[in-house]
């Protein structure tokens, strides 16, 4: 079905992606070019190209030290206040670690709260000025999540971003988050959720990524035994084919842009899981070696857990 010839790269953990757009970004906030970065910010294409390089904002350390100096060059400006905003929700979850709540000090949740508090604080003084601002509302779908917001504002939340653009694909993970049982929802909203998205989304959306996120999330919250037999069902299998041949393996889709590799990856580790070898030897193949945090992470290392499955996938594959 796929072919395979072509030797990929040696695996490195990227946080670029290799989009010079995003490398570009995370460069200047690095060095502390805001204008530069402003200038990159302005030119994002659409809301979700936005959101890719606010992800990529997010990860880089000590913004949270300067971004008063670009707010205060430029007060009339709601761009500075939105980047400390979407910073230090990431900020935030730096502070609580990835592990389950029971492995997480009451001084972590506490600088956690603080944090989510003080990004919710900045992301509404943009909203004061711009209600429309997509990005504001995307970021806070995900503090909803960490600060424990009820059921129906959650809601609300979400909806106010796909009221303004409906196919948000980091708002619709981070909905998805909120839903799963270990925060705010169950398995039954999680699957709901995911399998709506994906049905109203169209082919060649990301947006069908979802359901590989709702199966890795079930899949993690099971116990050992139970996790290894998960994957093994043809449901589960014709399911995730469906949903990267909406997606990743439309003939339309190009793997490319600032926040194109972790939702290949998600689909790379969920089809080794499910030992859907082939399928995952393509989506390994498109990766050429791009490692991401997510979902690698997860397991442990993400290089080497990559490592791992791409050679036990390059293994079994049909010849």
């Amino acid at each position: 079905m796929w072919s395979f010839i072509k030797r990929s790269k040696a695996p490195v953990l990227d946080p670029t992606y290799g989009d010079p757009h995003r490398k570009a970004l995370i460069r200047a906030l690095e060095k502390r070019r805001w204008k530069f970065a402003r200038e990159l910010l302005t030119m994002a294409a659409d809301p979700d190209e936005m959101a890719f390089l606010m992800e990529a904002v997010g990860g880089v350390d000590g913004i949270q030290d300067w971004i008063g100096d670009w707010i205060d060059a430029e007060p009339e400006s709601t761009l500075p206040v939105l980047v400390a905003g979407c910073h230090a929700v990431h900020w935030a979850w730096e502070a609580r670690g990835g592990k389950r709540a029971k492995y997480t000090a009451a001084a972590q949740f506490k600088a956690f709260h603080e944090r989510l508090q003080y990004a919710e604080a900045l992301l509404e003084k943009v909203l004061a000025q711009e209600p429309d601002n997509v990005t504001a509302r995307a970021w806070l779908v995900t503090s909803a999540r960490g600060l424990g917001i009820g059921a129906a504002e959650a809601q609300q939340r979400f909806e106010a971003v796909t009221r303004l653009h409906p196919g948000h694909v980091v708002a619709h993970e981070q909905r998805l988050q909120y839903l799963c049982k270990k925060w705010s929802g169950s398995h039954e909203e999680m699957f709901d959720f995911a399998r709506s998205a994906a049905a109203a989304a169209g082919p060649n959306s990301l947006l069908h990524e979802l359901v590989a996120v709702a199966h890795f999330e079930r899949w993690e919250a099971t116990d050992v035994e139970e996790g290894n037999a998960y994957f093994n069902s043809d449901e589960v299998r014709a399911e995730l084919l469906t949903a990267a041949e909406n997606s990743i393996f439309h003939p339309d889709y190009i793997p490319a842009g600032p926040g194109w590799a972790p939702r290949l990856a998600i689909f790379a580790l969920t089809f080794e899981l499910a030992e859907e070898f082939d399928a995952a030897a393509h989506v390994f193949a498109l990766l050429d070696g791009m490692v991401t945090e997510w979902p690698w992470s997860v397991l442990g290392d993400p290089v080497e857990k990559f490592t791992v499955s791409r050679d036990w996938v390059a293994t079994n594959r049909s010849a």
